[in-house]
């Protein structure tokens, strides 16, 4: 396997970090012990960095608010690229007005209301409103009942012919060091194939994804993609996806990957992160405490 390197000697080399969030920055547990010297050391080097996630459970608002109840009150808004805001510019440029049906908790639909459209859960449409669903939005595994809410996004887009977008591609995520949950990116493949339909997708490992905090940056400063590192925890999403887009990518084996399984998955898989660590926290030497 790739020789693991210290984590601080990698961002050392770069002026931008992309962190993913759930395995990288915190787990089941709650944030990883330590984290936050890592943030504090790329505040002190006055480096920038931007939290790229699939998750779209929440506004981006309301995921720094629960970074800051954990004490790391670094993570601003501002810091943070959810797949839930290119879902917003999906449907601000393809869905012109009518309802948006929605599975996901009450937050997430947070971005279909900031595009300005009526939303309204799954388990609300009938044959009073179906007519006005112009689109169906998969945001997260939470908010309603899998077993009727699913079968009647089954039959929403049996009936109707309007666009199914999927704003968290993940299709699983760790509850435990040894248990997964099937997250809304495996159930709207599970709905995909049982329509026949193709559904679209929005975050990593999407070029789209990298492509709109890029954008961003670029926006307010002059920046390649050899001064950014994407770290992340998952091969097929985090790692694949910054390779695709032409970034430099750390595998942190905290989170999906663990370290007994990461030489049999990269070599399984081919995809080959540019570094391997441990993880992304930093001891307190670096910041000579």
């Amino acid at each position: 396997m790739k020789r693991i390197e210290d984590f601080k000697s990698i961002i050392d080399r770069y002026e931008v970090v992309f962190f993913d969030a759930f395995g990288v920055l915190k787990n089941h547990s709650g944030l990883l012990s330590g984290i936050g010297r890592t943030f504090d050391y790329l505040a002190q080097q006055k480096k920038e960095y931007y939290i790229v996630t699939n998750d779209a459970s929440r506004s981006p608002s309301e995921l720094a608010e629960s970074y800051h109840k954990k004490g790391l009150h670094l993570i601003t808004a501002d810091r943070i690229i959810s797949s839930g805001q290119l879902t917003k510019e999906y449907l601000d440029l393809k869905v012109d007005g009518g309802i948006v049906a929605y599975l996901g908790t009450d937050e997430s639909a947070h971005y279909i209301e900031s595009a300005g459209l009526k939303t309204l859960p799954v388990r609300d449409v009938n044959n009073s409103n179906i007519d006005k669903v112009n689109a169906l939005v998969f945001l997260d595994d939470e908010g309603f009942d899998w077993f009727s809410d699913l079968n009647k996004a089954v039959n929403i887009l049996r009936r109707r012919t309007i666009p199914a977008i999927v704003a968290n591609t993940d299709h699983a995520y760790p509850v435990s060091l040894t248990d997964v949950a099937i997250a809304i990116g495996g159930l709207s493949k599970m709905v995909e194939t049982i329509v026949g339909k193709k559904f679209i997708r929005f975050g990593k490992p999407d070029s789209q994804m990298f492509m709109f905090v890029y954008d961003l940056i670029r926006s307010y400063r002059e920046i390649n993609k050899k001064q950014i590192v994407m770290v992340g925890d998952t091969l097929q999403t985090d790692i694949i996806g910054g390779n695709k887009f032409g970034l430099d990518t750390v595998l942190v084996l905290s989170g999906n990957t663990r370290p007994d399984d990461a030489e049999s998955w990269i070599s399984a898989s081919g995809i080959v992160p540019t570094y391997v660590c441990n993880s992304a926290v930093l001891g307190p030497e670096a910041l000579n405490l």
